[in-house]
């Protein structure tokens, strides 16, 4: 018998699923928890630096995916400093590198996908205060 199919349901941390899929895509299957830990498998980042990573999730979204992955044992979060401005980082857990087999087969895969049915396009956005398009 397959793992997946030892039960009618698998809980973790007072959640219940059907199938171990649905559990793992809770853990990293939110609107950009899979991003953030990709860019986290490199090493310790901070806030900002994610952001720029992410840059189309505003703060407040990238904070709660963060708290999260945190919540749930994949990120840890060391803040340094008790008042502003604090600096705050965020790195793998040991449980949080076991994802990175995971993203880099998501990642082969869309790379695959890109190069065979996607078109590359650069960001055009307004430059604040440039005047440029």
């Amino acid at each position: 018998m397959r793992t997946e199919c030892q039960a009618d349901f698998v809980q973790l941390n007072g959640k219940r699923y059907p199938c171990t899929v649905s559990l793992a895509m809770d853990l990293i299957g939110g609107k950009y928890k899979a991003t953030i830990l990709y860019h986290l498998q490199d090493g310790v980042k901070r806030f900002g630096e994610l952001h720029a990573c992410l840059n189309a999730a505003t703060e407040a979204v990238l904070s709660k995916q963060l708290k999260e992955l945190e919540r749930d044992g994949l990120v840890s979060r060391t803040q340094y400093g008790t008042k502003p401005p604090v600096r705050t980082e965020y790195a793998l857990t040991d449980f949080g590198r076991t994802t990175i087999p995971v993203l880099q087969a998501v990642t082969q895969w869309g790379n695959r996908v890109a190069l065979e049915k996607g078109v590359w396009e650069e960001c055009l956005y307004e430059q604040v205060g440039s005047g440029k398009r």
